[in-house]
């Protein structure tokens, strides 16, 4: 795996902390692991010199790897502890695997994309990343076998947040999660569980792709 062009020098790390920090990403944990992962690992092809501004880009299987300032924003909306056990909906490039790896004891991270996942597990083992497990499967059914989860970060958008991911929220968890009818008009919702129940807070407007049930075709 190389970076794109030259990695990450001190010149694009800079700016690049410094458009997190102005998009609202001041979390020291945070942006550290966002300065220790390059993003440039996991934009492959025409769009890796591109790899460093805050933009999606395009990924393989019709795919996107988020902005860096909406996974930083997601990232810290979900406070995640050293001893967090978290679950990421849509392992996608892996880039935000690989930062909640530098935050969490544990992430279990699914993709219904077979190709998504074995080139991602690629990424994790060139950087050393052993507490992550990626799985080929339907997110929308969660992880119930390791349930609960201290974390849950969902990477697509859901009509609503779906019933089987609030289950697998541990009492005390916080799962991230795009909401909302149509690709135009997506909140980014924070909910938290309690012994009462959920309660939700409304982050910030978005753009995720669709979660959706089942396999992909590759």
């Amino acid at each position: 795996m190389t970076p794109a062009g030259n990695g990450m020098d001190a010149e694009r790390k800079m700016q690049f902390l410094f458009t997190l920090r102005s998009r609202g990403v001041t979390d020291p944990r945070v942006l550290t692991a966002m300065e220790e992962i390059d993003r440039g690992m996991f934009v492959r092809g025409v769009f890796s010199e591109r790899a460093y501004e805050d933009m999606p880009l395009p990924i393989a299987c019709g795919q996107t790897i988020s902005q860096p300032s909406v996974v930083g924003l997601m990232t810290q909306a979900a406070q995640i502890s050293p001893r967090d056990k978290v679950l990421e909906l849509g392992t996608g490039s892996g880039y935000q695997a690989a930062i909640l790896s530098r935050l969490a004891r544990r992430v279990y991270t699914i993709d219904r994309h077979r190709r998504l996942v074995h080139e991602a597990r690629q990424i994790f083992e060139a950087l050393d990343l052993h507490n992550i497990t990626a799985i080929v499967g339907d997110g929308s059914r969660g992880l119930p076998d390791q349930a609960p989860f201290d974390r849950i970060i969902v990477t697509a958008a859901a009509e609503d947040p779906p019933s089987p991911l609030l289950a697998q929220l541990a009492i005390g968890g916080i799962m991230i999660v795009p909401v909302g009818q149509s690709d135009a008009v997506q909140s980014l919702i924070k909910v938290t569980r309690s012994q009462e129940g959920f309660e939700y807070d409304e982050l910030l407007p978005v753009r995720f792709v669709p979660l959706l049930e089942g396999l992909g075709q590759e």
